[in-house]
């Protein structure tokens, strides 16, 4: 290789190694505005968590990167077309290694979308209920009332009916209570109702209602059906059982045990043969 040869190659090498670090700078650029335009324009959406804006810009940032990376490799003389079929099935295997963990980004991202539920909100999914704490792209966060951690996997919450207790703003508390058959019916109803009308915490409308609710074996099985604010749900159900006994026992009414009736039948045809033989 003669004179003219080695600086034609190093002219050649050179203009490569700049034209890949310009096209290195414009890549870095380009991944920094993608991500930072995709952050605006996701931030505009209100449904859209904060960590889903991350996760797709950062997703966008890396996206250009890899493609400025193949550029880069394709300037000093790499096959980029079978470098792309290497990475092809190396990112298959991976993602038939990780199709779980794959599953549970993929959910969290439906949840952190859609939204079903919010943090703060009690909610009963997958098997477990509690109060939400976070939500992740891999995890759900809830905590039992008696403040147990609960670590839900994203794709066991989405893939399961929601019961959201907090959605709503009220809720309907029925109070079941049973009377004593011998006892005055209208009298139970109207000890109850004036103890519902004491409660300032119950809502007018829908109004409430106290009906008999079935004849059971051992009582007269009533129920009141009130509405109250999702906050005061668990407090006015907890007083109004304390007070529903009180003043049922001052006004004489009884809360029967469960009782059972034996009827003894004695065979006495039965017992002349025995004893005539």
């Amino acid at each position: 290789m003669d004179q003219a040869q080695i600086i034609a190659l190093i002219v050649s090498y050179s203009l490569n190694v700049v034209a890949a670090v310009v096209i290195l700078i414009v890549g870095w650029i380009a991944a920094g505005w993608a991500s930072r335009f995709v952050t605006r324009v996701l931030s505009r959406v209100e449904r859209v968590d904060v960590t889903l804006r991350a996760f797709f810009a950062s997703l966008a940032r890396y996206f250009i990167l890899a493609f400025t990376l193949l550029a880069v490799l394709s300037q000093f003389g790499v096959q980029t077309a079978s470098l792309i079929a290497v990475f092809g099935a190396a990112g298959l295997a991976i993602a038939l290694a990780l199709q779980g963990t794959l599953s549970d980004v993929a959910a969290g991202v439906m949840l952190l979308l859609f939204r079903p539920f919010k943090v703060g909100d009690y909610v009963e999914v997958g098997g477990v209920a509690g109060t939400v704490k976070s939500v992740t792209l891999f995890l759900t966060e809830l905590a039992t009332p008696d403040n147990v951690q609960i670590l839900a996997p994203n794709s066991q919450i989405w893939g399961s009916a929601v019961k959201n207790y907090s959605f709503h703003t009220t809720r309907r508390l029925d109070l079941p209570v049973g009377i004593a058959y011998e006892d005055d019916i209208d009298q139970a109803m109207q000890v109850m109702q004036k103890m519902i009308a004491a409660e300032n915490r119950v809502l007018a409308d829908p109004a409430p209602q106290v009906m008999v609710n079935e004849l059971g074996d051992s009582s007269v099985n009533m129920i009141a059906r009130i509405w109250v604010n999702a906050a005061d749900y668990w407090d006015v159900r907890f007083d109004l059982t304390k007070a529903v006994k009180e003043r049922l026992d001052a006004a004489g009414i009884s809360i029967p045990y469960p009782q059972r009736v034996v009827h003894m039948v004695r065979a006495d045809n039965e017992s002349a043969a025995a004893a005539a033989e």
